[in-house]
């Protein structure tokens, strides 16, 4: 297709990585260099395009900017964290709004935009199978998301593919979160990149890609 580019034997896709300038987005990037990817964030600082994913048109105004893209790669997700019995609303209707429907209006409304046999991958996080305390609205919209993946996948029209990956801490980010962590091995961002790629360059659906150590 006219879209397309050959590039070394393989196909070079347009990609939107939303996230870009985060440690999670950058891990990403390692894996998604040999393509031509469009950078988003929610500050918009040092990216192409700015977006919230909480923000329905938002999401919308992004695609239309962008034009024909093949895959979306999304890693971002605010989460509120503190004890069970603390967790106020507003504070799970914070990460209900970002780290899960934001994630559902990425696709949901990028089906209306992405080409024939485009991609989407999400983001969840390994404290939905490795608790810690403080973090229960994140451990449950993760389980969320890994549900809702592997399910949504048997309904995507036109070749469309899903995948979500579910990362322990990089090593990067050890010293934010390595207290909150103890016992937990963080894994270097390129090893989190390669299951980035894998999502956007290989040919599985439905699948939760896990990095931990």
């Amino acid at each position: 297709m006219a879209h397309k580019l050959i590039h070394e034997g393989f196909l070079m896709k347009t990609i939107i990585l939303i996230g870009a300038n985060g440690k999670m987005g950058q891990a990403a990037m390692t894996g998604l260099g040999k393509h031509r990817v469009i950078t988003a964030s929610r500050s918009g600082e040092g990216v192409d395009y700015k977006v919230d994913i909480t923000d329905k048109e938002a999401i919308h105004a992004l695609y239309q900017q962008v034009g024909h893209f093949d895959a979306v790669v999304n890693t971002v997700g605010v989460c509120e964290y503190a004890p069970f019995e603390s967790m106020t609303s507003a504070q799970w209707d914070t990460t209900i709004q970002s780290k899960l429907l934001g994630q559902i209006n990425l696709v949901n409304i990028g089906l209306q935009y992405i080409g024939d046999g485009g991609s989407f991958t999400l983001i969840s996080g390994i404290l939905n199978v490795k608790p810690v305390p403080f973090a229960i609205a994140d451990a449950t919209i993760s389980g969320a998301i890994d549900t809702f993946v592997k399910c949504v996948a048997h309904e995507l029209p036109r070749g469309i593919r899903i995948n979500v990956v579910n990362p322990t801490v990089l090593e990067e980010a050890w010293h934010v979160y390595g207290d909150m962590m103890p016992g937990f091995q963080p894994v270097p961002s390129a090893l989190v990149g390669k299951a980035f790629e894998r999502a956007v360059d290989g040919f599985i659906s439905g699948e939760v890609l896990f990095v931990d150590a």
